[in-house]
């Protein structure tokens, strides 16, 4: 199939789990032999690398530049627009809008919109050349309100209600226009049905199994692990909760474990606000094996966010046991105690790291568990091939149109 698939952010390098699920299942779809020109609107420049890791699997890439957050047109377009805003950061941009319009003239089997923050651009010209289109939401943003607003100050609180107010008035207008819907979860995808009164799909966050396959944790290592990337603001979160209420009682209990906090945009400061020796502070990590191999625990304190969690689906199919909370492994159909370890408050996460470390056999029992979980139900292929499905029947359902 010829495949128009747009994009707000350049997919390489995967540094969140929105440019990892991108990247991947543009190359599995590519690798089945569909055609793809991808279309970004990017907040950073094209590079030769990610040119590089991008084009083989691409007919074409096209990339136009997203003005700065606080120009002008952004300020006002957030403060006065119907659009929310992540929807008005993302939007009214004439090169994009032309960009896309002058695409639409070409014949595509599929024309996917991956965020409904990003659709802004997209609606005048779909509805002119009245062109159909699929959807993919990776969260139901007007009910990720900590993760869209965390770092509001408590004065701006009436303007978050506001704009999550606007945010539930875009879905309603946008979710209708779409031939299919896709969702990350089946909790996601059956909110988006009874919010739109329409059945809604299911494309899962994977793990490429094999990548990940020969890793060995350290059980012994009394290292503990979190990778993030500390754009995203529940990230940001799960670090202050667990050094700030976590850590603290695990090191009264047992000092001799260490933790190490990798990912990108790790703010310096932190450093300096928790000296502890016994935190490793990483940057970005290109290779994430080469940190999991050294860990005993993938701990993820993560109460906010949405969607199903690559952090934990790729520690997983390291065979790295992971720790968590109710949110950290929510989109999954994993078991407390046989796939992971859970707990939502800082005490009993606490004593559950202290627990689990001495338990070396607990571990890796759990650790494979869930390597065999998620080789089962989130290898990559299994999303390309869900994602590949839709499509074939809404081409399917375009030809019985054509033909009536």
């Amino acid at each position: 199939m010829r495949i128009l698939w747009t994009l707000p952010y350049l997919p390489w390098p995967t540094t969140s789990g929105g440019k990892t699920r991108e990247y991947h299942l543009l190359r599995n779809l590519a690798a089945r032999g569909h055609r793809i020109t991808l279309l970004v609107q990017s907040k950073t420049d094209l590079t030769d690398a990610t040119r590089a890791a991008l084009e083989p699997w691409l007919e074409r890439l096209i990339v136009v530049p997203r003005r700065p957050l606080r120009s002008v047109r952004t300020l006002l377009a957030v403060a006065f627009a119907r659009a929310p805003m992540l929807a008005s950061a993302n939007g009214f941009s004439p090169q994009l809008q032309q960009a896309f319009a002058t695409l639409l003239q070409e014949s595509w089997d599929v024309i996917q919109i991956q965020h409904s923050y990003a659709f802004q651009p997209f609606e005048a010209p779909l509805r002119h050349a009245g062109k159909s289109f699929i959807l993919v939401e990776h969260n139901i943003e007007s009910g990720l309100g900590a993760a869209s607003y965390l770092k509001f100050p408590a004065w701006a609180r009436p303007f978050v209600c506001f704009d999550q107010w606007r945010y539930r008035q875009w879905e309603k207008r946008i979710f209708p226009q779409t031939r299919a819907l896709i969702a990350v979860t089946e909790d996601d995808a059956s909110e988006l049905a009874r919010m739109t009164s329409r059945a809604t799909h299911l494309v899962v966050n994977g793990v490429d199994c094999d990548y990940y396959a020969q890793v060995c944790p350290d059980r012994y290592s009394r290292r503990l692990l979190f990778v993030g990337n500390y754009e995203y603001g529940p990230n940001v979160d799960a670090v202050h909760w667990a050094l700030e209420r976590i850590m603290p009682k695990v090191w009264n209990m047992d000092p001799l474990v260490r933790l190490t906090i990798g990912g990108y945009a790790l703010p310096s400061e932190w450093r300096q606000r928790w000296p502890d020796p016994r935190i490793d502070w990483l940057g970005y990590v290109p290779d994430l094996r080469t940190v999991q191999k050294e860990a005993a625990i993938f701990f993820a304190p993560l109460r906010e966010g949405g969607g199903s969690k690559l952090k934990v689906l790729e520690a997983m199919a390291a065979g790295l046991p992971v720790v968590t909370t109710e949110q950290g492994s929510s989109g999954l159909k994993v078991l407390n105690g046989t796939h992971y370890l859970g707990c939502d408050d800082a005490d009993g996460l606490a004593r559950l790291l202290v627990e689990a470390i001495e338990k070396p056999a607990q571990l890796a029992k759990i650790g494979e568990a869930g390597r065999a979980y998620v080789r089962q139900y989130h290898d990559w292929s299994v999303s390309a091939a869900q994602l590949e499905g839709i499509y074939w029947r809404v081409h399917q359902h375009k030809d019985a149109k054509a033909c009536a």
